[in-house]
């Protein structure tokens, strides 16, 4: 069963970074596609591979836009994509792993550090992006038919 989360947040009711916001903890504000938004990692964890080893995900390809990358691993048939967009969230890009690499590092979140975490961006058929929370290393080769952990983020529109 999907869930319906926030999808907008007025700038006059945005917490302080590393507050509670929209089922998750607001991280930062960034701008994405020409918006600005406010940056939300979840609890939840979920694990599986990124999608199938040389399988070209064109829609899979964007540095910052974890929610279109997202939607394109799904309709590719990634476990990960789909089990994040049945809880209104989405797999999070270069960038948005980045952010919250940023986050843990100013102490406003808690990650495994035990696991690589994957990333939305695909980097070709055979590999995608993936970040060691630990020192925050951003990796381009990890083969897509690995399993991984996710933390899913939303990403809202700040209004």
């Amino acid at each position: 069963m999907t869930q319906v989360a926030q999808q907008t947040i007025a700038a006059s009711d945005l917490p302080e970074r590393g507050q509670p916001l929209a089922g998750g903890t607001f991280l930062t504000r960034y701008w994405l596609n020409g918006e600005e938004c406010a940056l939300v990692l979840l609890d939840d964890e979920l694990s599986g591979a990124w999608g199938e080893y040389g399988l070209d995900v064109p829609g899979a390809k964007s540095y910052s836009d974890g929610q279109a990358n997202t939607r394109a691993m799904a309709e590719a048939g990634s476990e990960i994509a789909i089990k994040a967009l049945e809880l209104d969230a989405h797999v999070p890009s270069c960038l948005e792993g980045q952010l919250v690499m940023a986050a843990k590092a100013d102490g406003l979140v808690t990650l495994r550090e035990d696991r690589f975490h994957w990333l939305s961006t695909q980097y070709s058929a055979d590999f995608a992006y993936s970040m060691d929370f630990e020192g925050g290393w951003l990796y381009t080769y990890d083969v897509k038919h690995y399993e991984r952990v996710v933390r899913p983020v939303r990403s809202l529109p700040i209004q």
